[in-house]
C-alpha cells in the first residue's frame, strides 16, 4: 500500500470510498478499533460537507512518522464558497444548512489535531492528525 492516496469527492459512492480508503490505513497502523471509528467518522464528515456544500473536492490519507508515534494525517480541500464564520461553525449546534451543527465540532474533539483554513468564496481546508503510539 501506498503511503498516501487522494479521494476526489463528487458524488456519494466517492464518500464510501474514502472511508474504505481511510479504514485501510488505520489497520495497516495497527489502529485500535475505537481510533480506527474515530478515523472513519471524521473521514464521513469531511468527504460529506465537500459533496454537500461544495460540489467537489478531495480527501487526502497519509501515513506519517514522528518519533515515537505514527499516525493518519487527512487533508480535505474544496474550492467551493468557503465558510462564512469559522467560529460560528465551530460552535455546537451551529449550523446553516438545518443539520445538527455538531461536525466539525465533534471532528475537533475526536482527532489529536484539527486545523481548518478557509476564505468566503475560496474553499476550505481542513487538515486532521489522529496519532497511534508505537
Amino acid at each position: 500500500m501506498d503511503k498516501s492516496a487522494v479521494i476526489h469527492i463528487q458524488k456519494e459512492d466517492d464518500i464510501i470510498l474514502a472511508r474504505k480508503t481511510s479504514r485501510e490505513f488505520a489497520k495497516l497502523l495497527n489502529f485500535s478499533a475505537t481510533n480506527q471509528s474515530r478515523v472513519l467518522t471524521a473521514v464521513s464528515e469531511l468527504a460529506r460537507n465537500i459533496y454537500r456544500y461544495a460540489g467537489n473536492g478531495e480527501i487526502k490519507v497519509e501515513a506519517i512518522k514522528e518519533m515515537n508515534k505514527s499516525g493518519l494525517i487527512i487533508v480535505a480541500e474544496d474550492e467551493g464558497p468557503g465558510i462564512i464564520d469559522i467560529s460560528n461553525a465551530m460552535t455546537q449546534g451551529y449550523s446553516t444548512s438545518g443539520s445538527l451543527g455538531a461536525g466539525l465540532p465533534g471532528l475537533k474533539r475526536m482527532m489529536d489535531e484539527f486545523q481548518i483554513l478557509s476564505e468566503e468564496g475560496s474553499g476550505t481546508k481542513v487538515t486532521v492528525i489522529k496519532w497511534q503510539m508505537n
